[in-house]
């Protein structure tokens, strides 16, 4: 009797040391759930107060938690709606002929356009919307932040859709997919990888038009928004070197943590999607990740919640069948809502080119020779920087994305270079060109390079990771050398990657250069000749018809090139370089 309750209090002991470790596994993700959640709550609290016109800037460092939080929320919740954006739209353009004529030549236009460009038009519709809250401020900036995301993810989930091999899709087809199956299991996977990398890319340019998106003038009103951003933009105007150092050091503690946190264990995770027959031995690893999987309170959450959602899904998307005349019905009803859309369509569009034209008939001939010489030089630049861009990333990208431990070191070094905004380092960019005689026609390719390279590198990087194992190994079974396997393997397995990084880079080359060749310091403005100084100029005097006339032509320009010679090349990435049987 004895010996029995021995045996039961040993084993009912027994059980704890099992229980507490993973009670303390679940500690860092509880923690992290309702810290998201105070974090949240704080800047909903601070949507819904009344608006304030100009919000003082603290330039001291305790002030910048709570700047940190404001603008690390704004980037998230804009990578989010960038995220389903680039789902839908990447979609529909990739599998609807008709409207893909229409939506690539768009989304090349709207890459196009600076933040500054669209600026005025966001924040008035918002700050209308919400006149005396601050919420219409705040989704103006957030909106801004948008447009500096979302367009390398589109074309890249858009290029993988393009890419699917030939005979994922006829699989698809022989076991009678629905849409959904297709889309969870076939195509989102596919594409899994490169989105990933270029999500990356995203929130990194999110950090980098940080400054213009949370303080700006708008017409006679000096809107400002407790933020990194705003924090590193006042520091600039008063030469603070000080305030610069301190907030580029907890931007860059932010960057750090975000990818150890979010982005390596997100990379290790998508491991599993790679196209290829035999698993690598050398694949990237998280420690996160890892505390993820030995979790019991994700898997629970998951059970109760995500599982059921799925489920329902799959089973809706795959049971989904409708009669004939129901389908005949719905496609006569859709038809004229689709007609009716395309009518309205049509008269906004005419009605916006009359204005316009009526606008831009007012400009004068010094303005006109100004926007045209401008565009030039800016060209120029663009060309330069994409050429000096391409001649380093292609080689490092590619030996970074072979090498999975090497990876894990340089994706973080990238991402801080990638999303530290260049006019937070253009003050210290700016006084050794001085020093030197280099002065802004320098700086200005310089700070184009430091916003667009990293277009390609984390493409390359992509492109690189996704080359499956077992071609590797075939160039080990005949014994390729070096130069054949970058000529038989690497490049061509990384062209539509490649391709996807320098339609992104071009695009946001045009974008930043409103930054790289107009620049404030100390109460003096640095300029350079060309079309960014010219719509920069323009946002700061308020001359809408100067601004509208050099964003049209820049758009022109940037979509001209892209009929040209991108989408020549895309077109050859999908057929030539498609990774197939």
């Amino acid at each position: 009797m004895t010996h029995n309750k021995t045996s039961a209090r040993v084993l009912t002991w027994g059980t704890i040391p099992r229980t507490v470790p993973s009670l303390l596994r679940d500690l860092p993700v509880i923690c992290a759930g309702l810290a998201l959640f105070y974090a949240l709550l704080s800047l909903t609290h601070y949507w819904m107060a009344p608006a304030n016109a100009q919000t003082a800037i603290d330039l001291g460092a305790d002030a910048l938690p709570k700047y940190a939080i404001f603008s690390v929320l704004r980037i998230a919740i804009a990578y989010v709606c960038s995220l389903l954006f680039t789902l839908v739209y990447g979609y529909v353009a990739a599998y609807n002929a008709k409207a893909e004529k229409f939506l690539i030549p768009l989304l090349d236009t709207l890459q196009s356009i600076p933040v500054l460009s669209f600026l005025p038009g966001v924040m008035l519709a918002m700050v209308a919307l919400f006149p005396t809250r601050q919420l219409g401020v705040e989704l103006g900036s957030i909106l801004l932040i948008f447009t500096g995301q979302v367009w390398n993810m589109t074309f890249s989930f858009y290029s993988s859709l393009k890419s699917i091999p030939r005979e994922m899709r006829e699989v698809a087809e022989i076991y009678r997919w629905s849409w959904w199956q297709r889309f969870t299991q076939m195509e989102l996977p596919y594409a899994a990888i490169g989105l990933v990398w270029n999500s990356m890319m995203s929130v990194a340019g999110g950090w980098f038009f940080l400054m213009a998106c949370e303080m700006f003038v708008l017409g006679n009103r000096d809107l400002r928004l407790p933020g990194l951003g705003s924090y590193l933009q006042t520091a600039a105007n008063a030469g603070d070197m000080r305030a610069i150092a301190w907030g580029l050091g907890v931007m860059i503690g932010i960057i750090v943590m975000i990818d150890q946190l979010i982005w390596r264990p997100v990379i290790a995770w998508t491991e599993k999607f790679k196209f290829e027959q035999v698993e690598s031995v050398d694949s990237p690893h998280s420690f996160v990740l890892d505390l993820l999987r030995r979790s019991r309170v994700l898997p629970f959450v998951a059970r109760i919640s995500l599982i059921p959602a799925r489920e329902y899904l799959s089973l809706f998307f795959a049971e989904r069948r409708a009669a004939s005349v129901t389908k005949q019905s719905i496609g006569v009803v859709g038809a004229w809502i689709s007609r009716l859309l395309l009518g309205a369509i049509l008269v906004g569009v005419a009605y916006a080119f009359m204005k316009m034209s009526i606008l831009l008939a007012g400009l004068t001939k010094t303005e006109v020779r100004g926007i045209f010489v401008g565009a030039g030089a800016t060209f120029l630049r663009v060309v330069l920087t994409l050429v000096l861009a391409g001649l380093w990333t292609i080689p490092v990208g590619i030996i970074v994305g072979l090498k999975p431990k090497l990876s894990a070191i340089a994706q973080a070094i990238a991402q801080i270079a990638a999303s530290v905004p260049a006019t937070a380092l253009f003050p210290i960019i700016l006084l050794v060109l001085i020093r030197v005689g280099g002065g802004l026609g320098i700086g200005s390719i310089v700070l184009l390079l430091l916003g667009t390279q990293w277009y390609i590198l984390f493409n390359v990087i992509a492109g690189a990771m996704a080359i499956p194992t077992d071609l590797k190994e075939v160039c080990n079974v005949f014994r390729f050398d070096k130069l054949e396997r970058w000529r038989e393997l690497y490049l061509p397995g990384i062209f539509p990657y490649l391709i996807t990084g320098f339609v992104t880079a071009s695009g946001g080359a045009w974008n930043a250069s409103i930054i790289a060749e107009y620049f404030r310091f100390k109460g003096q403005t640095y300029t350079v000749t060309g079309l960014g100084s010219v719509i920069s100029a323009a946002a700061d005097s308020g001359n809408s018809r100067v601004l509208i006339a050099a964003t049209i032509l820049m758009a022109a320009m940037v979509v001209t090139i892209n009929r040209l010679l991108w989408r020549r090349l895309y077109a050859l990435a999908t057929t030539k370089f498609k990774l197939e049987a």
